[in-house]
């Protein structure tokens, strides 16, 4: 199976960590693919509708290059931290820009990592949920798992064994 999975952080630091940790447990029976949106050019959606939702954005930047590489994929792994009770702009604006070619993401099977500093029970996370689970209805989504990790420091969520073996169990999938 293919795998894009679209890192929403910028840091090095929880997202990443459960970003490999999934890796690890899934890079023995599949082909995968980090997408760096921080590291990329990609300009807002415009909803200027030129798109049609087939032939791609008209934007001269890293848009098609990138939802290309989404579109291809069997398995699609969105991962966060959290920023202002919400996933992050580098993640949103990917999401947005998928737009050009919607109907080409129905079926997929996809899965949502959260990192976020409140304990695993706070709404923050609940609502990101709900934000996915409006697009996988939307689009059809196989939606395998919605996990979420509640980590402070820079590298707390690397000293949470129970975490990472659940996170290469997910890889598994």
């Amino acid at each position: 199976m293919k795998i894009a999975i679209i890192n929403g952080s910028a840091r090095k630091g929880n997202t990443l960590t459960a970003i490999n940790a999934f890796i690890k447990g899934a890079s023995a029976q599949n082909e995968i693919e980090v997408i760096e949106p921080h590291k990329l050019h990609i300009n807002p959606c415009k909803g200027c509708g030129a798109c049609q939702c087939t032939k791609g954005c008209v934007d001269q930047d890293d848009t098609n290059a990138t939802v290309d590489k989404i579109v291809s994929a069997d398995m699609i792994v969105f991962a966060s931290p959290v920023y202002w009770w919400g996933m992050t702009g580098q993640l949103k604006l990917v999401i947005d820009k998928c737009y050009c070619r919607g109907v080409q993401l129905n079926g997929k099977k996809v899965g949502v990592l959260l990192v976020g500093g409140a304990p695993i029970d706070n709404e923050q996370y609940d609502m990101i949920y709900k934000q996915f689970d409006c697009m996988a209805d939307y689009l059809s989504w196989d939606m395998l798992f919605q996990k979420a990790y509640s980590a402070n420091g820079r590298e707390e969520l690397s000293k949470n064994p129970e975490a990472l073996t659940e996170l290469e169990e997910l890889g598994r999938l």
